[in-house]
Protein backbone atom coordinates (compact mmCIF):
# COMPACT_ATOMS: atom_id res chain seq x y z
CA UNK A 1 0.00 0.00 0.00
CA UNK A 2 1.16 3.58 -0.76
CA UNK A 3 0.26 7.16 -0.19
CA UNK A 4 -0.05 9.71 -2.47
CA UNK A 5 1.91 12.41 -2.79
CA UNK A 6 -1.05 14.63 -1.45
CA UNK A 7 -0.82 12.71 1.79
CA UNK A 8 2.35 12.42 2.32
CA UNK A 9 3.39 16.01 3.16
CA UNK A 10 0.20 16.19 5.57
CA UNK A 11 1.63 13.52 7.67
CA UNK A 12 5.01 15.17 8.04
CA UNK A 13 3.51 18.25 8.42
CA UNK A 14 1.31 16.76 11.51
CA UNK A 15 4.53 15.40 13.01
CA UNK A 16 6.48 18.81 12.70
CA UNK A 17 4.05 20.29 14.40
CA UNK A 18 3.31 17.30 17.30
CA UNK A 19 7.37 17.56 17.72
CA UNK A 20 6.89 22.10 17.74
CA UNK A 21 3.69 21.35 20.83
CA UNK A 22 5.90 19.03 22.24
CA UNK A 23 9.18 20.76 22.19
CA UNK A 24 7.49 24.08 23.04
CA UNK A 25 5.66 22.18 26.05
CA UNK A 26 8.75 20.68 27.41
CA UNK A 27 11.16 24.15 27.04
CA UNK A 28 8.64 25.27 29.50
CA UNK A 29 8.66 22.63 31.63
CA UNK A 30 12.54 22.48 31.40
CA UNK A 31 12.93 25.69 32.43
CA UNK A 32 11.07 24.95 35.65
CA UNK A 33 13.08 22.29 35.98
CA UNK A 34 16.34 23.95 35.22
CA UNK A 35 15.62 26.53 38.12
CA UNK A 36 14.82 23.45 40.31
CA UNK A 37 18.66 22.45 39.67
CA UNK A 38 19.41 26.04 40.18
CA UNK A 39 17.75 25.89 43.74
CA UNK A 40 18.75 22.29 44.42
CA UNK A 41 22.69 22.93 43.94
CA UNK A 42 22.33 25.96 45.97
CA UNK A 43 20.85 24.36 48.70
CA UNK A 44 23.18 21.27 48.57
CA UNK A 45 25.88 21.52 46.36
CA UNK A 46 28.51 19.05 45.51
CA UNK A 47 27.26 17.56 49.13
CA UNK A 48 27.79 14.06 50.37
CA UNK A 49 24.34 14.16 51.10
CA UNK A 50 23.43 15.17 47.51
CA UNK A 51 25.80 11.98 46.01
CA UNK A 52 23.50 9.84 48.48
CA UNK A 53 20.12 11.57 46.84
CA UNK A 54 21.60 11.08 43.22
CA UNK A 55 22.33 7.09 43.83
CA UNK A 56 19.26 6.53 45.55
CA UNK A 57 16.56 8.49 42.87
CA UNK A 58 19.01 6.68 40.23
CA UNK A 59 17.61 3.25 40.44
CA UNK A 60 13.40 4.34 40.74
CA UNK A 61 14.20 5.91 37.47
CA UNK A 62 16.01 2.72 36.16
CA UNK A 63 13.05 1.03 37.37
CA UNK A 64 10.68 3.22 35.55
CA UNK A 65 12.28 3.31 32.66
CA UNK A 66 12.57 -0.31 32.22
CA UNK A 67 9.14 -1.67 32.93
CA UNK A 68 6.62 1.38 32.12
CA UNK A 69 8.46 2.89 28.87
CA UNK A 70 9.09 -0.94 27.54
CA UNK A 71 5.62 -1.55 27.89
CA UNK A 72 4.96 1.99 25.88
CA UNK A 73 7.02 0.85 23.11
CA UNK A 74 5.71 -2.77 23.52
CA UNK A 75 2.03 -1.59 23.82
CA UNK A 76 1.89 1.72 21.47
CA UNK A 77 2.15 0.17 17.76
CA UNK A 78 -0.16 -2.93 18.64
CA UNK A 79 -2.67 -0.87 20.59
CA UNK A 80 -2.75 1.76 17.67
CA UNK A 81 -3.77 -1.18 15.05
CA UNK A 82 -6.35 -3.13 17.41
CA UNK A 83 -8.05 0.10 17.91
CA UNK A 84 -8.25 0.46 13.83
CA UNK A 85 -8.87 -2.95 13.05
CA UNK A 86 -11.04 -4.16 16.10
CA UNK A 87 -12.50 -0.86 17.67
CA UNK A 88 -12.19 0.77 21.09
CA UNK A 89 -13.47 -1.54 23.15
CA UNK A 90 -10.88 -4.48 21.85
CA UNK A 91 -8.26 -1.89 23.03
CA UNK A 92 -9.39 -0.31 26.22
CA UNK A 93 -9.15 -3.90 27.26
CA UNK A 94 -5.14 -4.62 25.55
CA UNK A 95 -4.92 -1.53 27.51
CA UNK A 96 -6.24 -2.16 30.31
CA UNK A 97 -4.59 -5.71 31.01
CA UNK A 98 -1.13 -4.25 29.73
CA UNK A 99 -1.67 -1.43 32.13
CA UNK A 100 -2.49 -3.78 34.73
CA UNK A 101 0.63 -6.34 34.62
CA UNK A 102 2.69 -3.04 33.99
CA UNK A 103 2.01 -2.25 37.85
CA UNK A 104 2.53 -5.57 39.18
CA UNK A 105 6.19 -5.34 37.34
CA UNK A 106 6.86 -2.28 38.88
CA UNK A 107 5.50 -3.05 42.62
CA UNK A 108 7.09 -6.45 42.13
CA UNK A 109 10.38 -4.81 40.71
CA UNK A 110 10.13 -2.22 44.03
CA UNK A 111 9.73 -4.73 45.88
CA UNK A 112 12.89 -6.91 44.99
CA UNK A 113 14.85 -3.68 44.76
CA UNK A 114 14.07 -2.90 47.89
CA UNK A 115 15.13 -6.31 49.82
CA UNK A 116 18.25 -6.14 48.14
CA UNK A 117 19.18 -2.81 48.27
CA UNK A 118 21.98 -3.72 51.20
CA UNK A 119 23.50 -5.63 49.10
CA UNK A 120 22.92 -3.59 45.41
CA UNK A 121 24.55 -0.46 46.94
CA UNK A 122 27.56 -1.65 48.23
CA UNK A 123 28.28 -3.14 44.63
CA UNK A 124 27.08 0.15 42.86
CA UNK A 125 29.20 2.40 45.13
CA UNK A 126 31.89 0.31 47.06
CA UNK A 127 33.75 3.56 47.68
CA UNK A 128 30.85 5.54 49.79
CA UNK A 129 31.39 5.24 54.21
CA UNK A 130 29.44 3.61 56.25
CA UNK A 131 27.30 6.45 56.92
CA UNK A 132 26.95 7.43 53.30
CA UNK A 133 26.01 4.59 52.41
CA UNK A 134 23.23 3.87 55.04
CA UNK A 135 21.60 7.49 54.25
CA UNK A 136 21.65 6.22 50.50
CA UNK A 137 19.67 3.16 51.14
CA UNK A 138 17.54 5.56 53.74
CA UNK A 139 16.51 7.75 50.95
CA UNK A 140 15.84 5.21 48.37
CA UNK A 141 13.09 3.51 50.52
CA UNK A 142 11.61 6.69 50.85
CA UNK A 143 11.76 7.62 47.17
CA UNK A 144 10.61 3.85 45.96
CA UNK A 145 6.89 5.10 45.67
CA UNK A 146 8.04 7.09 42.79
CA UNK A 147 8.37 4.24 40.88
CA UNK A 148 4.32 2.96 40.65
CA UNK A 149 3.00 6.91 40.49
CA UNK A 150 5.50 7.65 37.59
CA UNK A 151 4.93 4.20 35.91
CA UNK A 152 1.15 5.16 35.70
CA UNK A 153 1.78 8.22 34.45
CA UNK A 154 4.03 7.67 31.61
CA UNK A 155 1.02 4.93 30.47
CA UNK A 156 -1.57 7.12 30.34
CA UNK A 157 0.69 10.21 28.93
CA UNK A 158 1.41 7.62 25.57
CA UNK A 159 -1.89 6.81 25.15
CA UNK A 160 -3.03 10.32 24.72
CA UNK A 161 -0.22 10.48 22.33
CA UNK A 162 -2.18 7.92 20.40
CA UNK A 163 -4.99 10.26 19.83
CA UNK A 164 -2.96 13.23 18.68
CA UNK A 165 -2.86 14.62 21.58
CA UNK A 166 0.49 16.12 22.75
CA UNK A 167 0.13 19.57 24.56
CA UNK A 168 -1.48 18.86 27.77
CA UNK A 169 0.96 15.09 28.60
CA UNK A 170 3.64 17.63 28.02
CA UNK A 171 2.72 20.50 29.98
CA UNK A 172 1.36 18.14 32.95
CA UNK A 173 5.45 17.23 34.17
CA UNK A 174 5.86 20.58 35.24
CA UNK A 175 4.31 20.33 39.04
CA UNK A 176 7.52 17.77 39.50
CA UNK A 177 9.88 20.39 39.40
CA UNK A 178 7.94 22.66 41.37
CA UNK A 179 7.21 20.55 44.15
CA UNK A 180 11.04 20.19 44.47
CA UNK A 181 11.47 23.62 44.19
CA UNK A 182 9.26 24.45 46.91
CA UNK A 183 10.21 21.87 49.39
CA UNK A 184 14.02 22.63 48.97
CA UNK A 185 12.73 26.10 49.65
CA UNK A 186 10.42 25.67 52.48
CA UNK A 187 11.47 21.96 53.81
CA UNK A 188 15.03 21.71 53.34
CA UNK A 189 16.29 23.95 56.15
CA UNK A 190 14.18 21.31 58.59
CA UNK A 191 14.28 18.41 56.83
CA UNK A 192 17.38 18.75 54.78
CA UNK A 193 18.07 16.03 52.01
CA UNK A 194 14.64 14.10 53.19
CA UNK A 195 13.08 17.23 51.74
CA UNK A 196 13.83 16.29 48.20
CA UNK A 197 12.49 12.86 49.06
CA UNK A 198 8.88 14.03 49.89
CA UNK A 199 8.90 16.71 47.28
CA UNK A 200 9.42 14.31 44.40
CA UNK A 201 6.74 11.96 45.94
CA UNK A 202 4.72 14.74 45.42
CA UNK A 203 5.19 15.96 42.48
CA UNK A 204 5.16 12.37 40.83
CA UNK A 205 1.25 12.25 42.38
CA UNK A 206 0.28 15.39 41.09
CA UNK A 207 1.58 14.70 37.71
CA UNK A 208 -0.15 11.34 37.59
CA UNK A 209 -3.39 12.37 39.01
CA UNK A 210 -3.70 15.04 36.04
CA UNK A 211 -2.52 12.36 32.98
CA UNK A 212 -5.10 10.09 34.52
CA UNK A 213 -7.81 12.63 34.36
CA UNK A 214 -7.21 13.30 30.18
CA UNK A 215 -6.55 10.19 29.64
CA UNK A 216 -10.40 9.58 30.55
CA UNK A 217 -12.00 12.37 29.29
CA UNK A 218 -10.12 10.76 25.98
CA UNK A 219 -12.41 7.85 26.30
CA UNK A 220 -10.34 5.30 27.81
CA UNK A 221 -10.64 3.93 31.30
CA UNK A 222 -8.27 3.81 33.83
CA UNK A 223 -8.27 0.28 34.49
CA UNK A 224 -5.95 -2.67 35.77
CA UNK A 225 -6.67 -6.52 34.68
CA UNK A 226 -4.32 -9.22 36.06
CA UNK A 227 -4.42 -12.28 36.13
CA UNK A 228 -8.10 -12.56 35.01
CA UNK A 229 -6.87 -10.49 31.73
CA UNK A 230 -3.52 -12.17 31.41
CA UNK A 231 -6.04 -15.41 31.16
CA UNK A 232 -8.48 -14.15 28.07
CA UNK A 233 -5.25 -12.88 27.05
CA UNK A 234 -5.38 -11.77 23.25
CA UNK A 235 -3.11 -12.30 20.19
CA UNK A 236 -3.17 -8.82 20.55
CA UNK A 237 -1.65 -9.26 24.09
CA UNK A 238 0.33 -11.99 23.13
CA UNK A 239 1.90 -9.61 20.43
CA UNK A 240 2.59 -7.26 23.04
CA UNK A 241 4.07 -9.35 25.28
CA UNK A 242 6.45 -11.18 22.61
CA UNK A 243 7.70 -7.54 21.98
CA UNK A 244 7.93 -6.54 25.79
CA UNK A 245 10.22 -9.31 26.67
CA UNK A 246 13.27 -8.18 24.16
CA UNK A 247 12.44 -4.55 25.14
CA UNK A 248 13.04 -5.24 28.62
CA UNK A 249 16.00 -6.63 28.31
CA UNK A 250 17.69 -3.86 26.04
CA UNK A 251 16.12 -1.11 29.06
CA UNK A 252 17.52 -3.45 31.49
CA UNK A 253 21.14 -3.72 29.62
CA UNK A 254 21.30 0.16 29.30
CA UNK A 255 20.53 1.00 32.89
CA UNK A 256 23.15 -1.35 33.48
CA UNK A 257 25.36 1.13 31.14
CA UNK A 258 24.08 3.95 33.84
CA UNK A 259 24.73 1.90 36.92
CA UNK A 260 28.50 1.32 35.36
CA UNK A 261 29.16 5.12 35.38
CA UNK A 262 28.10 5.97 38.64
CA UNK A 263 29.78 3.18 39.78
CA UNK A 264 33.28 4.03 38.08
CA UNK A 265 32.86 8.05 39.13
CA UNK A 266 31.95 6.96 42.38
CA UNK A 267 35.83 5.52 42.57
CA UNK A 268 37.52 8.47 41.45
CA UNK A 269 37.94 11.84 44.54
CA UNK A 270 35.08 12.20 46.77
CA UNK A 271 32.32 14.74 44.40
CA UNK A 272 32.83 13.28 41.52
CA UNK A 273 29.52 11.32 40.90
CA UNK A 274 28.17 14.71 41.30
CA UNK A 275 30.46 16.32 39.09
CA UNK A 276 28.81 13.88 36.46
CA UNK A 277 25.35 14.42 37.02
CA UNK A 278 25.66 17.85 37.25
CA UNK A 279 27.74 18.01 33.78
CA UNK A 280 24.88 15.93 32.26
CA UNK A 281 22.20 17.59 33.31
CA UNK A 282 21.71 20.35 30.01
CA UNK A 283 22.93 17.59 28.16
CA UNK A 284 19.78 15.75 29.25
CA UNK A 285 17.78 18.79 28.97
CA UNK A 286 18.34 18.84 25.29
CA UNK A 287 18.17 15.41 25.13
CA UNK A 288 15.09 14.99 26.69
CA UNK A 289 13.47 18.00 24.90
CA UNK A 290 14.91 17.25 21.10
CA UNK A 291 14.84 13.82 21.06
CA UNK A 292 11.72 12.99 23.27
CA UNK A 293 10.00 15.69 21.15
CA UNK A 294 10.76 13.79 17.84
CA UNK A 295 10.16 9.77 19.55
CA UNK A 296 6.96 11.32 21.14
CA UNK A 297 5.53 12.77 18.01
CA UNK A 298 6.43 9.97 15.12
CA UNK A 299 5.65 7.01 17.40
CA UNK A 300 1.32 7.33 16.47
CA UNK A 301 2.20 7.87 13.18
CA UNK A 302 4.33 5.36 12.21
CA UNK A 303 2.45 2.58 14.36
CA UNK A 304 -0.36 3.76 11.79
CA UNK A 305 1.67 3.59 8.51
CA UNK A 306 2.65 0.48 9.76
CA UNK A 307 -0.56 -0.77 10.35
CA UNK A 308 -1.36 0.23 6.58
CA UNK A 309 1.41 -1.32 5.48
CA UNK A 310 2.71 2.36 3.98
CA UNK A 311 6.30 1.53 3.48
CA UNK A 312 6.32 4.55 0.74
CA UNK A 313 5.28 7.16 3.84
CA UNK A 314 7.12 5.19 6.53
CA UNK A 315 10.43 5.83 3.96
CA UNK A 316 9.17 9.26 3.29
CA UNK A 317 9.18 10.07 6.92
CA UNK A 318 12.30 8.47 8.21
CA UNK A 319 14.26 10.31 5.29
CA UNK A 320 12.74 13.84 6.06
CA UNK A 321 12.82 14.03 10.04
CA UNK A 322 16.93 12.10 9.91
CA UNK A 323 17.58 15.53 8.06
CA UNK A 324 15.38 17.78 10.08
CA UNK A 325 16.64 16.38 13.22
CA UNK A 326 20.56 16.54 11.99
CA UNK A 327 20.36 20.18 11.38
CA UNK A 328 19.03 21.29 14.45
CA UNK A 329 21.44 19.19 16.33
CA UNK A 330 24.68 19.90 15.24
CA UNK A 331 24.37 23.35 15.55
CA UNK A 332 23.21 22.85 19.16
CA UNK A 333 26.07 20.32 20.06
CA UNK A 334 28.49 22.79 18.72
CA UNK A 335 26.99 25.25 20.89
CA UNK A 336 27.43 23.11 24.23
CA UNK A 337 30.34 21.98 23.66
CA UNK A 338 32.22 25.14 23.25
CA UNK A 339 30.00 27.40 25.64
CA UNK A 340 30.06 24.59 28.30
CA UNK A 341 32.24 26.91 30.91
CA UNK A 342 30.15 30.41 30.36
CA UNK A 343 26.99 27.67 30.90
CA UNK A 344 28.32 26.16 33.71
CA UNK A 345 29.42 29.61 35.35
CA UNK A 346 26.01 31.57 34.50
CA UNK A 347 23.70 28.98 35.89
CA UNK A 348 25.44 26.70 38.72
CA UNK A 349 28.10 29.36 40.33
CA UNK A 350 26.59 30.90 43.27
CA UNK A 351 25.84 29.15 46.87
CA UNK A 352 27.83 26.33 47.51
CA UNK A 353 28.49 25.35 44.24
CA UNK A 354 32.08 27.84 43.81
CA UNK A 355 34.20 28.62 40.98
CA UNK A 356 36.82 25.04 41.60
CA UNK A 357 32.92 23.19 41.16
CA UNK A 358 32.51 25.23 37.35
CA UNK A 359 35.75 24.07 36.29
CA UNK A 360 35.52 20.20 37.65
CA UNK A 361 32.02 20.16 35.46
CA UNK A 362 32.70 22.10 32.49
CA UNK A 363 34.52 19.99 30.72
CA UNK A 364 32.91 16.80 31.21
CA UNK A 365 29.68 18.61 29.70
CA UNK A 366 31.31 19.32 26.76
CA UNK A 367 32.75 15.85 26.70
CA UNK A 368 28.89 14.24 27.03
CA UNK A 369 27.59 17.26 24.72
CA UNK A 370 29.03 15.15 21.62
CA UNK A 371 26.67 12.86 21.54
CA UNK A 372 23.73 14.83 21.20
CA UNK A 373 23.48 14.59 17.11
CA UNK A 374 23.86 10.71 17.17
CA UNK A 375 21.42 10.13 19.70
CA UNK A 376 19.05 12.20 18.35
CA UNK A 377 18.79 11.04 14.84
CA UNK A 378 18.97 7.71 16.07
CA UNK A 379 15.46 7.77 17.59
CA UNK A 380 14.08 8.24 14.08
CA UNK A 381 15.31 4.63 13.30
CA UNK A 382 14.85 3.47 16.90
CA UNK A 383 11.03 4.03 16.49
CA UNK A 384 10.34 2.72 13.06
CA UNK A 385 12.12 -0.61 14.25
CA UNK A 386 10.44 -0.91 17.60
CA UNK A 387 6.84 0.08 15.07
CA UNK A 388 7.69 -2.77 12.85
CA UNK A 389 8.50 -5.04 15.82
CA UNK A 390 12.37 -6.05 15.50
CA UNK A 391 12.85 -5.33 19.09
CA UNK A 392 15.62 -8.01 19.07
CA UNK A 393 17.35 -5.57 17.23
CA UNK A 394 17.13 -3.02 20.12
CA UNK A 395 18.25 -5.70 22.62
CA UNK A 396 21.75 -6.60 20.83
CA UNK A 397 22.44 -2.95 20.01
CA UNK A 398 22.55 -2.84 23.46
CA UNK A 399 24.26 -5.42 24.98
CA UNK A 400 27.07 -4.09 22.34
CA UNK A 401 27.18 -0.77 23.76
CA UNK A 402 27.12 -2.29 27.19
CA UNK A 403 30.46 -3.92 26.47
CA UNK A 404 31.73 -0.59 24.50
CA UNK A 405 30.82 1.50 27.82
CA UNK A 406 33.01 -0.55 30.32
CA UNK A 407 35.89 -0.98 27.31
CA UNK A 408 35.72 2.99 27.02
CA UNK A 409 35.27 4.17 30.38
CA UNK A 410 38.43 2.24 31.74
CA UNK A 411 40.39 3.81 28.83
CA UNK A 412 39.25 7.10 28.74
CA UNK A 413 39.16 7.39 32.89
CA UNK A 414 42.73 7.11 32.73
CA UNK A 415 43.28 9.83 30.81
CA UNK A 416 40.78 12.30 31.48
CA UNK A 417 38.99 11.42 34.69
CA UNK A 418 35.64 11.85 35.17
CA UNK A 419 35.27 13.77 31.71
CA UNK A 420 36.69 10.13 30.40
CA UNK A 421 32.98 8.63 31.59
CA UNK A 422 31.15 11.47 29.68
CA UNK A 423 33.41 10.97 26.49
CA UNK A 424 33.28 6.91 26.68
CA UNK A 425 29.12 8.19 26.40
CA UNK A 426 29.27 9.91 23.83
CA UNK A 427 31.58 7.29 21.90
CA UNK A 428 29.30 4.38 22.34
CA UNK A 429 26.25 6.47 21.34
CA UNK A 430 28.07 6.97 17.79
CA UNK A 431 28.00 3.69 17.84
CA UNK A 432 24.26 3.40 18.34
CA UNK A 433 23.55 5.56 15.63
CA UNK A 434 25.50 3.26 12.91
CA UNK A 435 23.53 -0.03 14.20
CA UNK A 436 20.29 1.40 14.30
CA UNK A 437 20.75 3.27 10.50
CA UNK A 438 22.09 0.44 8.91
CA UNK A 439 19.45 -2.26 9.99
CA UNK A 440 16.12 0.67 9.49
CA UNK A 441 17.34 0.94 6.31
CA UNK A 442 17.66 -2.74 5.47
CA UNK A 443 14.26 -3.54 6.69
CA UNK A 444 12.72 -0.59 4.84
CA UNK A 445 11.05 -2.03 2.04
CA UNK A 446 11.24 0.08 -1.41
CA UNK A 447 9.16 2.27 -2.59
CA UNK A 448 8.83 0.01 -5.79
CA UNK A 449 8.38 -3.05 -4.12
CA UNK A 450 4.77 -2.82 -2.32
CA UNK A 451 4.32 -6.57 -1.99
CA UNK A 452 7.75 -7.02 0.37
CA UNK A 453 6.43 -6.56 4.02
CA UNK A 454 9.40 -5.28 6.64
CA UNK A 455 7.05 -7.42 9.56
CA UNK A 456 8.18 -10.54 8.00
CA UNK A 457 11.62 -9.36 6.24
Amino acid sequence: MTQSPVILPSINRRIFRAALIVTFAGVFVKLVATAKEFVVAGAFGRSDAMDAFLIAYLVPGLLVNLFSESMNQALIPTLVRVRETEGRAKAQELLSSAMGWTCLLLAGGSVVMGATARLFFPLVVPHFSAGKMLLTEELFYGLLPVVLIAGITQNCAAVLNTFERFALPALAPVVWPLAIILGAWFLAPQLGIWAMVYSNVAGALVNAVLVIWMMQTHGYRFELHWFGGWNRRTDAMREVAGQYGPILLSGLVASSGLLVDQGMAAMLPSGSVSTLVYANRFVSVVLNLLAGAIATAVTPYFSQMVARRDWTGCRHTINTYVRVTALVSVPVALAMIFGSHLLVRLTYQHGAFGAQDTAAVAPVQAMYAIQLPFYIVSRVFYRYLVAIRRTSLILYCGIINLVLDVVLNILCMRWYGVAGIALATSLWTVSTFVFLCFWTYRLLPAADSPNKDALTA
